[in-house]
Parts: structure tokens; sequence; C-alpha cells
């Protein structure tokens, strides 16, 4: 089984959870103990101009705890090799959540409210719904990703479409 080291910290890999724009995320484990480590990747983005990336993850986390937000909390950062550990938080994503015609409707009210907080903040954050995860009832972002706020972003503008079947999710979940 492949293993990642963070910092000289080595971690088991289980399985991959997803490629993002930024980098792939694994779940994984160190003593018994699972985690996700986030390996930065430099690979084209069409859509989307990055400066540096493992700096960016590190800034956005902290813009993100000013903020208020419910997110996992990072366990560690290795600069040179552009990875991260942060805590896992196990549930349903709410984009699988959509797609398996589960109703989303009790978590719009904290997607509104995490939305509220970013925006009195000058913040947006990345509110497709692969980056929101649902445990034990609480809406998690578990993605670091923030910028400044815009309202074409905005939740109500932007992200809302995708947290139901709708033409333009509808056409992104017949391809993933």
């Amino acid at each position: 089984m492949e293993k990642l080291s963070v910092n000289g910290i080595e971690y088991q890999i289980i399985k991959l959870l997803g490629k993002g724009k930024g980098g792939y995320s694994y779940l994984a484990k160190r003593e018994e103990k699972q985690v996700v480590l986030k390996q930065i990747h430099h690979e084209p983005c069409d859509y989307y101009t990055f400066g540096n990336k493992i700096e960016a993850e590190r800034n956005d986390y902290q813009r993100l705890l000013n903020a208020n937000k419910r997110i996992p909390k990072m366990l560690d950062i290795d600069m040179e090799n552009e990875r991260l550990v942060k805590e896992y938080i196990d549930g349903d994503t709410v984009f699988d959540m959509v797609k398996n015609d589960v109703s989303v409707e009790a978590y719009l009210p904290q997607v509104c409210e995490m939305a509220q907080l970013a925006k009195n903040t000058g913040l947006n954050i990345d509110y497709f719904p692969t980056n929101f995860i649902v445990q034990s009832g609480l809406l998690y972002y578990i993605d670091y990703e923030c910028n400044i706020y815009m309202d074409e972003w905005s939740f109500e503008n932007w992200g809302v479409k995708y947290w139901s079947k709708t033409p333009e999710s509808e056409d992104y979940l017949k391809h993933n």
C-alpha cells in the first residue's frame, strides 16, 4: 500500500477521495487514525488561475477560521512537498445526496448561514456540493478555498443551482 510523508511523518494511503482543481485528496491513516492527506498538483485548469497553491491553502484556512466556518481542522502542512493533513469528516457529500435523490433541503439553512458569514467577512467559498459533507446533521465545508466576495459567485447566484437537480446540475451529474 502506498505511503506519503508530511514533514517526515508517514501516512498510509487508503483510497483517493477526489481530485479538485488544486490537488488530490486521499483518505489516509496513521496509527489507526483516519485523516485526509491532500497533495497539491500543478495540472492546468481552464477556468481558474492559481498563485502558490500551498500558501493559498494555509492562508485560506486561516481566513475561514476567522470567519467562523465549520471546517475540518488542519493538522499539518508540508510547504516543501506541497502536502497537508486535515481532519477527516466522515459522511455523505451533498453532491452524492443530490445524485441519489436524497433531499438536501434540511441543510439549506446551514449553507445559507455559511454564505452570510462568508459575505460578512468579504469572502466567497466554493459552493459546489462536492465541497460539503453532512455528519451527525451538521454541514461541513471540507475545502479551504475562499476568494474575495463577488456577488456573481455567491450561493444565491451560483451555488444553489447545483444543490438540486437543475439542467446545469443534471448535465454535470451525467458525466460524474
